[in-house]
């Protein structure tokens, strides 16, 4: 095994779901899950990971959607995503998808005394919510803090609100974990605890394979190829739109201003500038 191999990522949903959502770790994601949540610890007893697989938006998706979904002893259900990039319609995405996980309980009959309590993760590389602090906990309550009900709740987590010193939490710990990709660093933090420390090895056999590592490579130029393909589908529609205003006698300047286009790539849609 070469060792010699620089730390895949953890960051990176593919690389995330091998070290969490496989069952045969699943002391590792209860004790991240523990550093994140107010549930009581004997929710943890017995976890169960639920579709261990990818799942597409579509036949022709190439680039699904990598997730933790886990049920807890009561029958509560964990969903955990993370998200290099900030997406526009992450907000609504998350409660389309934490309403799909309430509603997919119901069969035809029951009560809805039967749901279980819903609870999504999101992890983000970059800053989501308002604010400086890296952890944030949502659920239905009031403008003075009556609480409605706790059977749905989001919480947001966002790397790049880390403290660089830790705050004397567990959570810090294993936000770093996901963080960083540093030798040093994954050695300190496997000094915190057994856990901790079976999941930086855990990291370390998954950076030593050739094939999980011609995996995640395929994973990321599959992502690479689906940003590049939704980047042309804007600039072919702003360039479309640039035509039009055109058209209408607009100035370059105007049509910059309303396109997101620079003067370049508007004067080379004129006569002149072919």
């Amino acid at each position: 095994m070469n060792n010699n191999k620089p730390l895949l990522p953890v960051k990176s949903d593919f690389v995330f779901k091998l070290i969490f959502g496989d069952q045969r770790n699943v002391d590792i994601l209860a004790a991240f899950l523990k550093s994140v949540l107010d549930i009581p610890n004997e929710e943890y007893d017995h976890l169960t990971v639920v579709d261990p697989y990818v799942k597409k938006e579509s036949e022709d998706d190439k680039y699904g959607i990598l997730d933790v979904k886990v049920h807890t002893i009561s029958g509560s259900v964990v969903h955990v995503e993370i998200q290099v990039k900030v997406i526009p319609e992450l907000t609504a995405r998350t409660i389309y998808s934490q309403s799909k996980l309430v509603a997919e309980q119901m069969s035809s009959g029951q009560k809805f005394s039967t749901i279980k309590r819903v609870v999504s993760i999101i992890i983000t590389d970059e800053n989501f919510v308002p604010g400086e602090d890296y952890h944030h906990r949502f659920r239905y309550r009031t403008n003075d803090g009556m609480e409605f009900t706790n059977l749905v709740e989001i919480d947001t987590l966002e790397l790049r609100k880390l403290p660089s010193d830790d705050d004397s939490t567990d959570l810090w710990y294993w936000m770093k974990f996901i963080q960083s990709d540093d030798e040093g660093v994954m050695e300190m933090l496997a000094q915190r605890s057994p856990t901790m420390k079976k999941a930086v090895g855990v990291l370390k056999e998954l950076s030593a394979d050739e094939r999980t590592r011609m995996l995640f490579e395929s994973r990321e130029m599959a992502r690479m190829d689906f940003e590049s393909m939704k980047d042309g589908a804007v600039k072919s529609a702003r360039i479309d739109v640039a035509r039009n205003l055109l058209e209408m006698n607009l100035s370059v300047e105007q049509i910059a201003k309303a396109t997101g286009l620079t003067l370049g790539e508007i004067d080379a849609l004129t006569d002149k500038g072919q």
